[in-house]
């Protein structure tokens, strides 16, 4: 038994000189009488029974955690102020863009109506420093510093090439000081290079010089003008961006041939000089016309031709009327032959390019072209023309105009002004799914 009796120091009974009693109940003794039963029935196990570690390695429990570190702040109103007064590069900001929109919900117009940045502006941003992003590992620092000040509109043209091209392009820019009228020309050539394989002088262009694609662009180019000034101006300026020898040597040659101290390709000595444009129209080049020509499609019978409306363009918006319904149209980019051209132009569908009267290459068999032709054109006049003529059967055939005349034919069709190749698109030009932004 334990006993209840106050200790000396407790005074039961108060006095006039003592403090106020102490009212004690057992519980604040805090004297367990009875050990609990599960402390008598534990047996004490080993680990109790040793002594606690003190290894110095390890970390001693510390509650105290230092405060995080200090982060930018991206408040709605921070972020408007920095875009507002462009504070910083261009590609620092450009990531706040999406921060308003992913984080903040603001849609394009909100923020164009805050920062006075256009939608078209926010979208150059986005993605021209995902493209800077990219080219990181691979340019050094002073070649990347010469895209701090308006680099976007550069960077962003380089957007469908992968990041070996974009490299490349990139050092080209930088070199050749370009803007960016340059930075798309540039990455255009690099882009469809691969699509225009098995055209006259491809091969003497290599595929990994930006230069070599830029320069066989304005190669290409000058065999779509029929003016041999505009022809030689093209090819000067293909001469100015060619890097590789090969690709030098090719234009010099066309360059001589051009001004007549050349001879003709020895490949077929029946090949006959081509007074028409043969064009290959491009991926995506309706799409980046500035003006389009919009034509009726023709079977290749004379029915057909004789049916087909003219049509031309009305009113402020540029409407397409026809004189009556047809089926098939065409949508090509305003090149300068269509420009000459009247109402009554049109294209005639072939099935393969053997219908033509001159040996251009392999492709003469292997794929359909459109002739674009004008039906104004009924007089057989130009020796060195092309003109649509009924031939044997019933079907369609173009025919030299001296050639015509040799026959006693004066009357055509349509008078040809412009064959098209369609687009081609190459395995080689893809991107892999990793390089897309």
């Amino acid at each position: 038994m334990v006993s209840l009796t106050p200790p000396p120091s407790i005074y039961l009974f108060p006095s006039r000189h003592s403090p106020p009693p102490l009212i004690l109940h057992p519980r604040h003794l805090h004297i367990r009488l009875h050990p609990p039963a599960t402390a008598r029935l534990k047996p004490p196990s080993a680990s109790t029974l040793q002594p606690p570690s003190s290894s110095p390695s390890e970390t001693p429990y510390q509650p105290f955690r230092p405060p995080p570190p200090r982060t930018p702040d991206l408040s709605p109103d921070a972020i408007l102020n920095t875009l507002s007064n462009r504070l910083g590069r261009w590609y620092e900001y450009a990531p706040l863009i999406a921060v308003l929109s992913h984080s903040y919900g603001f849609s394009a117009s909100s923020i164009e109506e805050s920062t006075g940045i256009s939608g078209v502006e926010q979208n150059r941003f986005l993605v021209a420093s995902k493209v800077r992003e990219s080219l990181l590992p691979s340019l050094d620092p002073e070649t990347l510093a010469f895209f701090d000040s308006g680099g976007a509109e550069l960077l962003y043209e380089l957007r469908l090439l992968s990041n070996t091209q974009r490299a490349a392009a990139a050092r080209r820019l930088v070199d050749r000081k370009s803007d960016a009228r340059g930075a798309l020309e540039l990455a255009r050539a690099i882009k469809y290079f691969p699509s225009r394989k098995g055209d006259r002088g491809w091969e003497a262009f290599s595929y990994t010089s930006p230069g070599d694609c830029l320069a066989f662009m304005h190669f290409r180019q000058s065999r779509e003008h029929r003016n041999p000034t505009d022809a030689e101006v093209w090819l000067e300026r293909a001469a100015e961006e060619a890097e590789t020898d090969a690709a030098k040597k090719r234009i010099a040659e066309e360059l001589q041939k051009l001004l007549g101290g050349g001879e003709e390709e020895a490949d077929d000595p029946k090949r006959e000089i081509v007074t028409v444009p043969v064009v290959r129209l491009k991926i995506g080049e309706v799409a980046e016309a500035t003006s389009v020509s919009v034509l009726p499609v023709c079977d290749a019978n004379e029915g057909e031709i004789v049916d087909a409306p003219e049509c031309g363009a009305q009113g402020e918006f540029g409407v397409v009327v026809a004189e009556k319904g047809w089926r098939k149209w065409v949508v090509l980019p305003r090149w300068e032959p269509l420009l000459t051209g009247g109402p009554s132009m049109l294209a005639v569908s072939f099935a393969d390019a053997s219908v033509v009267p001159w040996k251009a290459n392999r492709w003469a068999k292997e794929e359909p072209i459109l002739v674009i032709a004008d039906r104004g054109m009924k007089e057989v006049e130009i020796d060195d023309g092309f003109y649509l003529v009924c031939g044997e059967n019933g079907t369609l055939a173009v025919e030299k105009g001296v050639k015509l005349k040799e026959k006693g034919v004066e009357k055509c069709l349509a008078g040809v002004i412009l064959v098209v190749r369609p687009p081609r698109e190459e395995q080689d030009d893809q991107i892999s799914d990793e390089e897309w932004e």
